[in-house]
């Protein structure tokens, strides 16, 4: 009977611990499409920096809330300039929404759709001191591994080339704010 007992517990601790891991990885239907950049930091130099004027982007992709929320942190140059975004499905929806929040002041408010692997985010600007009222951004995991973002601005009625950047893993990057 002992053995029979010990057999049964190591069995339930196999399977508690089993169930958590799978606790821990789930992930809302509707974020499903993201996971494969979840958990990683990524690095990127933006299209036009230089050497002289280096523009590097860091960025950290978490799943959050118990899977119900992806948080993006980046900053920019250590830490010159970065941000905080949720994406969360709308509950009456069903469409991924998300906010920004940025160490310049300003916010914005977006919709995420995905169409033929790629992530297509339109978001709403308020309080840009640039004078940008919208940005349409797409973002893609390409083959090779790496994470490509290129978007354009809303400013003064027309839309102007954004931030063009080709990101890599970097597990030894961190995302940093002053």
């Amino acid at each position: 009977m002992k053995n029979l007992t010990s057999w049964v517990v190591i069995l339930l601790v196999c399977t508690s611990a089993a169930f958590a891991a799978e606790q821990n990885e789930a992930l809302a239907k509707t974020l499903e499409p993201f996971r494969p950049i979840l958990g990683k930091t990524w690095k990127g130099h933006f299209k036009k920096s230089t050497p002289e004027k280096p523009l590097v982007d860091v960025s950290r992709w978490e799943r959050a809330l118990n899977g119900q929320a992806i948080r993006i942190l980046h900053s920019v140059n250590n830490g010159s300039y970065g941000g905080e975004s949720i994406l969360m499905a709308n509950p009456q929806t069903g469409t991924v929404e998300f906010y920004y929040f940025t160490t310049a002041g300003f916010l914005t408010r977006g919709t995420v759709t995905f169409e033929g692997g790629k992530i297509l985010t339109r978001e709403e600007v308020t309080g840009s001191k640039e004078g940008i009222t919208e940005v349409k951004a797409t973002t893609e995991l390409q083959s090779d591994g790496k994470l490509h973002v290129k978007s354009e601005y809303l400013k003064e009625g027309n839309w102007v080339p954004g931030h063009d950047i080709l990101y890599e893993v970097s597990a030894d990057s961190q995302v940093v704010f002053k």
